[in-house]
């Protein structure tokens, strides 16, 4: 375990370089460069209140921010699985000339996406005030859900990026996968209205405990359930480590197909 932990910090300014790279090549050519981490997600987040508040009339109080946390922890595991699924591919030209810790490239990708969730977060928090919704101090726990959903990301993505590298298929169906997905986590709709076993399919999805835990502790002021964290964080930690052995199994053999 000394030699990853030795190896990692070896490679942590490598690291570093990836990370800012990524959002440079993102945002390179645009009049305000990374400014458009917080101006994104603050102008979608707008619309899509705007729009949702006035084409779906749940009975949820506070309906627009319930959306918006919704928004913010489905985009971000989106973009993170999606860009680390193809971060070792993208990655190839690097990876046949010299030696890096492959895992390395898909750790930049889910960090670049953390920059984004974190614009996401301090968007959201501007709206709530502009909305002069009640700022509870639970809020400061949102730092709990956030970090399982990063772990749960990155353990999906060591997956994501191994099998992508031998099936390229993937690369086209995933955004499918996403779509349903999406209708698989309540973002839009309260849970209130599903039938019970829909309710029950959707809450074995770990997004779904992740998303209510974040806005209980955001929107509504209540400390995240005992049983529903420790599932949860079971479920991540899980994720990472198959992920992990997936990835550490398989990546000897990348060089051979990319």
């Amino acid at each position: 375990m000394s030699v990853y932990i030795q190896n990692f910090v070896k490679f942590k300014p490598f690291l570093k370089e990836l990370v800012s790279r990524d959002v440079k090549v993102k945002y390179r050519r645009s009049i305000l460069g990374v400014l458009w981490t917080l101006l994104n997600p603050l102008l979608m987040m707008t619309v899509l209140s705007i729009v949702f508040s006035n084409l779906f009339k749940f009975d949820i109080e506070n309906f627009p921010l319930y959306l918006l946390c919704g928004q913010v922890i489905f985009n971000f595991f989106n973009d993170a699985t999606t860009n680390a699924m193809s971060a070792i591919i993208g990655s190839a030209s690097l990876i046949k000339k010299v030696y890096v810790p492959k895992y390395v490239f898909v750790m930049s990708r889910v960090c670049s996406s953390l920059i984004n969730l974190m614009s996401s977060c301090a968007a959201l928090f501007l709206i709530m005030i502009g909305m002069h919704a009640e700022l509870h101090w639970t809020m400061l726990l949102s730092v709990v859900p956030l970090f399982l959903l990063v772990v749960l990301a990155l353990g999906i993505g060591l997956i994501l990026a191994t099998i992508a590298v031998k099936y390229r298929d993937v690369l086209h169906l995933y955004s499918v996968l996403m779509a349903v997905l999406m209708y698989l986590t309540p973002v839009i709709y309260p849970m209130s209205i599903l039938p019970e076993w829909l309710y029950h399919l959707v809450m074995i999805n770990p997004l779904t405990s992740i998303l209510i835990m974040f806005r209980n502790v955001v929107i509504y002021g209540r400390l995240p359930g005992l049983v529903m964290l420790l599932v949860t964080a079971a479920e991540a930690v899980l994720c990472l480590g198959v992920g992990s052995w997936v990835f550490y199994k398989h990546q000897d053999g990348f060089i051979f197909d990319l």
